[in-house]
């Protein structure tokens, strides 16, 4: 990890709530990735959602707060048999991205999308890693980079 982020600032988590089993996961790797680079439980705050489709609302709310040196995205979207993924999934990464954009606050993703429940599982603590580890890193990074730039 690029930076030297040693538990400064403040986070928060946006978990959605669809694919429960999955998006727990991604919020025990992010705690995890968060607590190892002594970020006190006090420091992180964990608000949910009912799906991906609601998190750039959320993420929006928290980045126009002031509070928060990052926002730190999780949810899940996996293909089924109508284009529902496709709406859903590029609908909130593009809204992920606006309010990163437009806030000024990093707004990392960890929004798995994926094919099967199978790739959804090895990107949630399975051999794939745990992408709920990799967005807290990159919120760790983009706020120790934003305070070094005198943001």
């Amino acid at each position: 990890m690029q930076g030297r982020p040693k538990g400064k600032g403040r986070f928060v988590i946006v978990r959605s709530r669809f694919n429960d089993t999955i998006t727990e996961r991604l919020l025990a790797g992010a705690r995890a990735c968060l607590r190892e680079h002594h970020v006190a439980r006090g420091r992180v705050d964990i608000v949910s959602v009912p799906g991906a489709w609601e998190l750039p609302l959320a993420a929006q709310w928290a980045a126009v707060t002031g509070r928060y040196d990052a926002v730190i995205a999780l949810g899940c979207v996996i293909r089924g048999d109508t284009p529902h993924f496709d709406f859903v999934a590029g609908e909130a990464a593009r809204g992920l991205a606006r309010v990163m954009l437009d806030t000024g606050v990093p707004v990392t993703f960890g929004l798995l999308t994926t094919e099967t429940p199978e790739q959804a599982l090895e990107r949630a603590g399975g051999r794939s890693g745990n992408k709920g580890w990799d967005a807290a890193a990159a919120a760790l990074e983009l706020a120790d980079l934003r305070h070094r730039l005198g943001e």
